[in-house]
């Protein structure tokens, strides 16, 4: 049986320098910032039988619980520097931790995200990530800074977390071929780090959020601290390839509020479309513009001829089953 410190040594400790001054193994971590850049930190957890099913597979699980924290960071523009990981393990199995730490740090190498530190502890399987990125102060990418008449912006595609959701859970009759494909994008979420760092750096963007429990939800935070108002077109929201395949209704409700998306949600100067479209291309992301922030309080949805409709739609939330 591993214990706790053999297993931190045999799974969580790498060799050579990083940016860390002093990393895994203290009572803390020393991190120095890069002068003129300001710290931007967030905090993910999750949860089994909440945010993943039991039996998970855990190299996918490891990519997903740091991709979660990269979205946030992608959504401030922010770049990754380093995180920590706190880990509570029914069992300390090694090819379980192996899998695991094998999926998390595939992705921390892709990003040049270091982990420095941590915690783990016996309990019902739950993984929660602090990540640490910099920004330049004046060019974060904040909720509060949506003006009217800025353009809405979503990346990627949205809605096939959504319905592998649902046609696991059978409430959606899926082919198995269209359930793997969408529940790719349920299990191995991409965060747009590039993308963010350009609306950043490039100036191009005032406000973003990542989509992580539906557009509909995210976007009324931003129009909450914005002190703003929203039309989107529902249909043009840029549905996920299986998504796609189905009905209307179906395709309207899991793009606006299917969650587990992990894209990007930004509003920008109807000036800035040119630029943001060519970021995209620079990062090989694709965004959409879906649609406008308006002074008028509210979240309101047209259609592609622009005729109003009754969609009541929200985000998801943690405390409701």
């Amino acid at each position: 049986m591993l214990s706790e410190f053999d297993l931190i040594k045999q799974f969580f400790v790498r060799p050579g320098a990083g940016r860390a001054e002093l990393g895994i193994g203290d009572d803390c971590a020393l991190l120095r910032p890069t002068p003129g850049m300001t710290m931007a930190i967030s905090s993910d957890m999750l949860v089994e039988d909440r945010h993943f099913f039991a039996g998970e597979d855990p190299r996918r699980l490891g990519h997903k619980s740091l991709a979660v924290n990269l979205s946030d960071l992608a959504a401030m523009g922010a770049r990754p520097v380093a995180f920590t990981l706190a880990l509570a393990l029914p069992v300390a199995d090694a090819d379980w931790l192996r899998a695991f730490s094998g999926g998390l740090f595939a992705l921390a190498d892709a990003h040049g995200c270091e982990l420095i530190g941590g915690d783990t502890t016996k309990g019902p399987l739950n993984i929660c990530i602090t990540i640490f990125g910099e920004v330049a102060s004046s060019r974060a990418l904040r909720r509060d800074a949506a003006r009217a008449g800025d353009d809405i912006w979503v990346s990627g595609t949205l809605g096939d977390a959504r319905l592998a959701l649902a046609g696991l859970r059978g409430e959606t009759p899926l082919a198995a071929d269209a359930l793997a494909q969408a529940a790719q994008r349920m299990h191995l979420p991409t965060p747009r780090v590039a993308l963010g760092l350009a609306l950043a750096g490039q100036g191009l963007a005032h406000a973003a959020i990542d989509i992580s429990d539906g557009l509909a939800g995210d976007l009324g935070h931003i129009l909450e601290r914005s002190g703003a108002g929203a039309t989107l077109d529902a249909d043009a929201l840029p549905a996920g390839p299986v998504l796609a395949t189905q009905d209307i209704a179906l395709r309207r409700a899991y793009t606006a509020a299917g969650g587990d998306d992990y894209e990007l949600c930004f509003t920008a100067p109807a000036a800035q479309r040119e630029a943001i479209l060519a970021a995209g291309v620079a990062c090989g992301t694709p965004v959409a513009r879906v649609g406008r922030i308006e002074a008028e309080r509210g979240l309101r949805f047209v259609d592609a001829a622009g005729a109003p409709l009754d969609l009541r739609l929200g985000g998801f939330d943690h405390f409701v089953v």
